[in-house]
């Protein structure tokens, strides 16, 4: 099979690529490096079954070459972290939306299947817990700039079902709830990494807000799995599904653990929102999936405790440091 992803040298688009390397697939990814890296591919590079291209996705012509080569579609490229969201609102609006609309028209033509990956950030200020596929979704106002990414995606999942109905385009939508694991990075806001690096240094980690908001977390390889599975299960087409963990946690719950397990002597520091990121900033306070769907559909079910997680996380910023160092790394603490 011949696969293309968007966003290709992204966090989780990378360990996809791998995946189906490992699998004896031909892989495409084009990326254009604005979150991605070059370090996530770095290893694919040179493998005869990997190809990728330096460019963003609204090239029109180069998308319409790949998208003509290629069995299935995984749009993954987007604007993310919530950072980044609120430092550039426009960025976030226009690549998310005109993003999309390319690679769905370009799909159209051909009638490829593509995975459009969305995010839990769509149910908004919802309280119904835990959050399910067919819930109202619930936005906050239009001059508070937390928002606009989640409407972007929302407007996204709206593109790719009305696709689907008008034009018959095979489109299937996942909402992704904090999916992590090795190299994802903590610059554009992700709590682990940054917990992590921070507890591995010494420095104090901060923790926004009171703590008290949570979240559950999903191992990158976790949702990989489900991703593969989706794209070729017929009966996906048309729908949207939950990938994520029903294991909650509170962020201060979090740092506690990163620090027991990094054995760290880090303190915990509180950051208000308005400092960390804008005045009048507002933060999901629970943000938990139902994830009976996807279970009925393919049997998914997260395999990795947010311990296992957290220990993947370590081990791999633990690794980088060593290799700057130069110095033998240690193992975890029990």
């Amino acid at each position: 099979m011949k696969v293309l992803i968007t966003g290709g040298a992204g966090f989780i688009g990378s360990h996809l690529a791998e995946q189906y390397i490992k699998r004896g697939d031909d892989v495409y990814i084009i990326d254009d490096l604005s979150t991605g890296s070059i370090d996530n591919i770095a290893h694919l590079q040179g493998h005869a079954h990997f190809h990728y291209h330096l460019d963003t996705v609204t090239n029109q012509r180069l998308t319409a070459e790949l998208v003509d080569l290629c069995d299935v579609v995984f749009h993954l490229a987007a604007a993310v972290g919530v950072k980044l969201i609120v430092e550039s609102p426009v960025r976030t609006i226009e690549t998310n939306i005109g993003g999309t609309e390319v690679v769905l028209q370009q799909c159209a033509k051909k009638q490829k299947r593509v995975l459009v990956a969305s995010t839990s950030e769509v149910y908004g200020k919802s309280k119904q817990i835990p959050f399910s596929e067919e819930d109202d979704l619930v936005m906050g106002a239009t001059n508070k700039g937390r928002w606009s990414y989640a409407c972007s995606k929302a407007i996204d999942e709206f593109l790719a079902i009305a696709y689907w109905k008008e034009k018959r385009v095979p489109t299937v939508v996942v909402r992704l709830f904090n999916t992590v694991g090795p190299k994802q990075t903590g610059r554009y806001g992700m709590v682990i990494p940054n917990f992590v690096q921070q507890a591995l240094k010494g420095e104090d980690l901060t923790v926004y807000g009171d703590g008290q908001q949570s979240r559950c977390f999903t191992h990158v390889s976790d949702v990989v799995g489900a991703l593969m599975k989706l794209i070729e299960h017929p009966q996906a087409v048309g729908e949207v599904y939950n990938i994520g963990s029903t294991q909650e946690v509170s962020i201060l719950q979090l740092a506690e653990r990163i620090k027991t397990l990094a054995d760290s002597d880090s303190e915990i520091k509180f950051l208000s929102y308005d400092k960390a990121y804008e005045e009048g900033f507002e933060d999901m306070h629970r943000r938990v999936p139902n994830i009976g769907k996807i279970h009925q559909l393919i049997g998914y079910q997260p395999t990795f405790t947010l311990d296992e997680i957290l220990q993947s996380v370590i081990a791999h910023h633990r690794n980088k440091l060593t290799a700057q160092r130069g110095t033998p790394a240690p193992s975890f603490k029990a």
